[in-house]
C-alpha cells in the first residue's frame, strides 16, 4: 500500500474508532464477561475487537500487510452501519454494543 493511501486509511480509520484503547479494554472485558473469559481478561471480546486494540497501541510506521486489512474492514463496517458524518445517533442497544466491540461508539461525538 502506497504511503498516501495508509496515511488515509490510518486517518480514517481513528476517525471512526471513536474510543480510546483504554475504553475499548473495558468494554470487551465487559462484553465479554464470564467465568471463562475472566481467566484471561485481556483476551476478553471479539478477535476483531482485539485486533482493534492491538492497532490503537502501534505507530503508523509499525503497521503491517493484516493491520491495514483489519483497518479497512472496521471503517467499512462502521461506514455500513452510519452515515458519513458520524453525528452522534442513538439505536438499539445490540447495534450499538456491536460498534461498541470495533471500538466505535455511535453515542460519542466524533
Amino acid at each position: 500500500m502506497a504511503d498516501q493511501q495508509t496515511d488515509e486509511l490510518w486517518t480514517e480509520f481513528h476517525r471512526v474508532v471513536n474510543m480510546t484503547s483504554r475504553e475499548l479494554a473495558e468494554w470487551l472485558r465487559t462484553e465479554a464477561a464470564s467465568p471463562v473469559d475472566e481467566e484471561l481478561p485481556d483476551h476478553a471480546g471479539p478477535h476483531l475487537g482485539q485486533r482493534v486494540l492491538e492497532i490503537l497501541g502501534k505507530r503508523k510506521t509499525d503497521l503491517d500487510t493484516d493491520d491495514r486489512k483489519v483497518m479497512q474492514k472496521v471503517v467499512d463496517k462502521v461506514h455500513a452501519q452510519r452515515r458519513d458524518d458520524l453525528e452522534p445517533t442513538a439505536g438499539q442497544a445490540h447495534w450499538r454494543h456491536k460498534l461498541m466491540s470495533l471500538g466505535h461508539d455511535p453515542l460519542k461525538p466524533v
